[in-house]
């Protein structure tokens, strides 16, 4: 043991002794997982006292309920029936009545999205007392509290709303009321009323709960702004007396369904923070009714029971086609003096709905799939820097926008089809996901090649030639000094001292380089390099675009801009830069139809799956594209400016083949000069080679006018005269920076780069 002691104190010798590890990293982060892993109990414990609030408040209400049913002692006390408000409803619809149902039937589930037109009606004005239901208006709205109708009207325009949106929730109950054994005529219905404006995205959301009578397809619910739920107790007494203790026991079956469902989600722990209204406070204090009839059809009863069954639960057989789902109705409002009329509001079963949309995302993969594929081949085409310099970088921005849009559109859609649809619109999305990413890098990938092409060139400095012999003027022999034979003798003198050193000057201090800040540094880094200027450019413009998107009329005329423009600058840059698009025509037709699919499903279709109105003006851009796709089909073959006037054109082009200076005749070799680039002669067209019968006159003037414009010019530019006709001088080319080249060569040069393949300065296009 001394030994082993001995050993491990000689190995610590010279060791620093250790040091213990601070614990504050270690609490830190442990306090941090705490902490996220934490972080929602507070809304948990929030909404679970929320929801044990609505179990007590619901136990009481059935309580109460189920005494006053029962005939003892309870709190609850049934409103009086209100005598004026159904005459006043007769004069705008008619309730239903129990068809035959060997001759036709009514729907039985109304679960579904109903898109109609309402029509507006103010109780209190002269033109509703100057109508046949006047007196009935006059004795709806006696005991109104005028006094109080500005504050509970609101901000909400109401004159201006005609549309009506509404989506129901309908769930037959089985209920046993004396008299009616196991009785299943009554659903209880609920779901959202939603009023809009045609020109503007604000609503007014209502929520309501009734009741509806299967047998004859009556509705009637109390609908309360958005936030407030109705009473369902109060529900008996505004259906017809007839019908009264039945709904009354429906709706103490349903309350109980209500209570066991909230007991299971907080036995099983399932608790979900309630979502908070973005205004907590409501536009409007107004409380309706909403009084309804389903339109019969012409179906037996049978064969509507089949027909539902087969929409609930699809098994592939054949059914009698489906009638249309109608329902006619009233909105009206008591305490606010008012009644909305709804007539042929049009229905779609959630089942029907969600088939729809998964339909439609089934078409839309494929024409993204198509729209990828277009754009691989387009890319393959057009990959090298010769033809990319031809392209507009902004034909792909604008559509990797338009893509970016429709991403988040149907990520949207797919949040909103909470169910079987979601999976379905999220492969669209995917592929205008990838849609948008290839578009975008293949916009960087030209913005990165024709970065350099509107840089200046800068000619070459000349440098200064050495001066020659017989510029430097000779010495004259007489004014020459001859040298001295011998070196002169002078007095002589003291020894001088050495000189001292003088202290040097103290050198200034290096300074550090003074380090840029991070703003600075991503600013300037965005200004110089092009590629995150672009990048910077689209996710900006994206997110102020989505931040926009829930206006409609705004992505609509942003998304109708971008359809209208899309080609528009491919046209500009073609004629500008005097140069063919390079664009095949089976990307600009196949783009072009597959980008009008969508604009002309949502804007000229009246039943897409948005709902939204035709807009007359989207034809106008169809018809508008296509002339675009013609005139860049025209430039390829009549010339990039050929619907413009000479004097029109503001860029002109730089000239690879500029009239040259012709060879001596009697030069061996009619060439202007080696390629630069395979290093063979570049020779002149036979036909236009200088003939050696030609007048001395002639030969002077040629040969001291090119020797004097060589002098004056600078050289290769003078023209004295020109070399070959148009082929022939296609035979040549001239870049900006003096360095000549067979225009086959240079052609094959710069399908590769588009930089002078000798001075590495960046070249025109060809």
């Amino acid at each position: 043991m001394g030994g082993v002691y001995l050993l491990t104190k000689a190995g610590d010798i010279g060791q620093s002794p250790r040091r213990n590890r601070s614990s504050l990293p270690s609490f830190l982060f442990i306090t941090f997982v705490l902490f996220m892993l934490t972080n929602n109990r507070g809304e948990e414990l929030d909404a679970r006292y929320h929801y044990l609030r609505a179990l007590d408040s619901l136990n009481h209400q059935i309580s109460n309920y189920s005494a006053w049913l029962n005939g003892t002692a309870s709190n609850f006390t049934l409103p009086s029936e209100d005598n004026t408000t159904m005459p006043l409803v007769d004069s705008f619809m008619q309730f239903g009545s129990i068809v035959d149902p060997h001759s036709g039937s009514y729907y039985s589930n109304l679960t579904g999205f109903w898109h109609g037109k309402v029509g507006f009606h103010n109780l209190t004005s002269d033109n509703a007392t100057s109508n046949s239901w006047g007196h009935l208006a006059q004795e709806f709205v006696a005991n109104t509290n005028m006094s109080a109708l500005p504050e509970l009207l609101g901000t909400w325009n109401w004159t201006a709303a005609e549309k009506l949106s509404i989506s129901i929730g309908d769930k037959a109950i089985s209920f046993t009321s004396p008299g009616h054994n196991d009785s299943q005529d009554i659903a209880i219905i609920h779901g959202k009323v939603e009023l809009s404006h045609p020109h503007s995205s604000e609503e007014l959301r209502l929520d309501f709960d009734g009741v509806h009578f299967v047998s004859n397809g009556s509705i009637y619910a109390y609908a309360l702004p958005a936030g407030q739920r109705a009473d369902l107790r109060r529900i008996p007494a505004l259906v017809p007396s007839s019908h009264m203790n039945e709904t009354a026991h429906a709706i103490l079956t349903e309350l109980s369904a209500r209570i066991a469902r909230l007991k299971a989600k907080i036995d099983s722990g399932s608790i979900e923070s309630e979502s908070t209204e973005e205004d907590d406070t409501p536009k409007t204090g107004c409380s309706f009714k909403l009084l309804g009839q389903v339109e019969t059809t012409h179906v037996p009863q049978e064969l509507m029971r089949e027909l539902e069954n087969e929409i609930e639960h699809p098994t592939g057989i054949s059914t009698v086609k489906a009638p249309k789902l109608k329902l006619n109705g009233v909105l009206i409002s008591q305490n606010c003096a008012m009644l909305f009329e709804i007539k042929d509001t049009t229905g779609l079963k959630s089942p029907q709905l969600y088939r729809k949309i998964t339909t439609y995302a089934g078409i839309s993969t494929l024409v993204y799939l198509a729209l990828l594929a277009l754009l691989s081949r387009e890319m393959s085409r057009n990959s090298a820097p010769a033809a990319l310099s031809r392209l507009s970088r902004y034909v792909f921005l604008s559509q990797s926008l338009i893509d970016a849009i429709s991403f988040v559109g149907h990520i949207t859609l797919a949040i909103l089809a909470d169910g079987r649809p979601s999976l379905a619109v999220l492969a669209p999305a995917g592929v205008a996901c990838m849609l948008f990413v290839y578009e975008a890098q293949f916009s960087v990938s030209i913005g990165q090649v024709q970065a350099p092409e509107d840089a200046t060139p800068t000619p070459p400095r000349p440098t200064p030639a050495p001066p020659s012999p017989a510029a430097t003027p000779a010495p004259d022999a007489s004014s020459a000094t001859p040298a001295p034979t011998s070196a002169p003798t002078y007095p002589p003198t003291a020894p001088q001292p050495a000189p001292q050193p003088q202290p040097a000057a103290p050198s200034p201090a290096p300074t550090a380089p003074e380090r840029p800040s991070f703003l600075r540094f991503l600013w300037n880094h965005v200004r110089t390099d092009p590629s995150a200027r672009l990048w910077t450019t689209i996710s900006v413009f994206l997110i102020v675009v989505f931040r926009l998107v829930i206006i409609l009329s705004l992505p609509l005329f942003f998304v109708g801009s971008l359809y209208s423009f899309v080609w528009m600058v491919q046209i500009y840059r073609s004629a500008r830069r005097g140069r063919s698009s390079g664009l095949s025509t089976e990307y600009l037709f196949g783009a072009t139809v597959c980008r009008l699919y969508f604009a002309l499903y949502f804007l000229g279709c009246p039943k897409n799956i948005l709902d939204v109105e035709p807009r007359r003006w989207i034809y106008g851009i169809a018809a508008l594209m296509f002339v675009q796709v013609s005139i860049i089909i025209l430039q390829d073959r009549l010339g990039p400016t050929f619907f413009l006037l000479n004097h029109t054109i503001a860029t002109k082009t730089y000239d690879y083949h500029p009239p040259m200076p012709l060879p001596d005749p009697e030069s061996p070799e009619q060439s202007l000069g080696d390629c630069a680039i395979c290093m063979d002669a570049i020779e002149v067209d036979q036909s236009m080679r200088r003939r050696p019968k030609s007048s001395d006159f002639r030969e002077k003037s040629d040969v001291l006018g090119l020797a004097s414009g060589a002098r004056r010019t600078g050289g290769i530019f003078s023209a004295v005269s020109a070399v070959g006709s148009a082929g022939g001088r296609k035979n040549y080319s001239l870049a900006p920076c003096h360095h000549l080249f067979h225009t086959a060569c240079l052609e094959r040069w710069l399908a590769i780069k588009n930089i002078c393949p000798q001075c590495r300065r960046p070249l025109p296009p060809l």
